[in-house]
């Protein structure tokens, strides 16, 4: 299986880039990022709709897709790693997507199998992007039943 973290913005050096790297390569799956550059200069509604466009097409036909969204469900670890386990069995491809400050389109909350949340706090999108990687690496190890994972 693969994963595709596909985000509005660009992380290209320093510490949250080193740690999303990291935890992509730890993974047992093979975490790919598209970033999708934002259009600050945009008026609100063609933003969005610009930015969906780019979050869709990063994901391929079949693939199932999961969108981080502040309104998402809440799951522990264990409960995302049975979920992550589920689309194993029918989809060889997860994508999750990441808005950008003015969050996600309806289209993108539409088309996504499931809606997730990191607690109704709001995080910086780079810190999102390696809570979302060391999540998907800790989901390996919860399936494997290496001792990473300590609950």
């Amino acid at each position: 299986m693969r994963m595709i973290v596909a985000a509005v913005g660009r992380d290209r050096a320093g510490p949250t880039r080193d740690l999303f790297d990291d935890y992509c390569r730890r993974s047992p799956w093979p975490i790919r990022l598209v970033e999708i550059a934002p259009r600050t200069d945009l008026p609100i509604e063609r933003r969005l709709r610009e930015e969906a466009e780019g979050l869709l097409k990063a994901v391929p036909p079949g693939a199932v897709l999961a969108a981080l969204d502040e309104a998402g469900r809440q799951l522990d670890s264990a409960g995302l790693a049975r979920r992550i386990a589920r689309w194993q069995q029918d989809h060889d491809t997860v994508a999750f997507a990441i808005g950008g400050p003015d969050g996600l389109a309806r289209s993108v909350l539409n088309r996504a199998q499931a809606t997730l949340a990191f607690g109704r706090m709001t995080w910086p999108h780079r810190l999102v992007r390696v809570m979302l990687a060391e999540q998907i690496y800790r989901a390996g190890t919860i399936l494997s039943g290496h001792p990473y994972h300590r609950a």
